[in-house]
């Protein structure tokens, strides 16, 4: 892989938790490709095999719902969320531009007037597309490592 291409790699993914941060749930479904892979799913799940998630989505249109339901159905106390992420590791690059990627991720969430918690820590495996728009996820499985989720997961991961 080239410098440039790491480059908008890495960009993606900043871009990708800044969305995520700042809630901007319409610029979410963008950075996937219009038939792509969405899954949450909990590490022994994904360690077993067992094809159980948390979250499974298998177009953008399917995104686009979630995000409907985020802004208009579903109903929880309000919080913040912050992504750290970490720097992808690319593992392959097909001939078509496929990259095989992964990166380790923490998320704190803050509730109003409380104090910030871990929500939720894993890895993201990936699959980025080249497209005229720039990269974009064209698979992207979240392994959380906890079995247990605080709640319900409202907004993306």
């Amino acid at each position: 892989m080239d410098f440039q291409t790491y480059f908008e790699l890495n960009q993606l993914y900043a871009r990708y938790a800044r969305a995520l941060d700042a809630a901007d749930w319409e610029a979410w479904p963008e950075f996937f490709i219009d038939h792509c892979v969405y899954k949450l799913q909990p590490r022994e799940n994904h360690e077993r095999g067992f094809p159980l998630a948390t979250l499974a989505f298998d177009s953008k249109g399917m995104l686009k719902d979630r995000v409907y339901g985020i802004r208009e159905t579903l109903f929880h106390d309000p919080y913040y969320q912050r992504h750290v992420v970490g720097v992808p590791l690319a593992h392959k690059v097909d001939a078509d531009g496929r990259i095989h990627c992964e990166a380790n991720y923490a998320v704190l969430r803050t509730r109003l007037s409380k104090e910030s918690t871990v929500f939720n820590v894993g890895r993201t495996l990936d699959e980025v597309v080249p497209t005229p728009e720039g990269l974009k996820f064209a698979s992207r499985l979240v392994v959380y490592d906890s079995e247990m989720i605080p709640n319900s997961l409202i907004y993306p991961i």
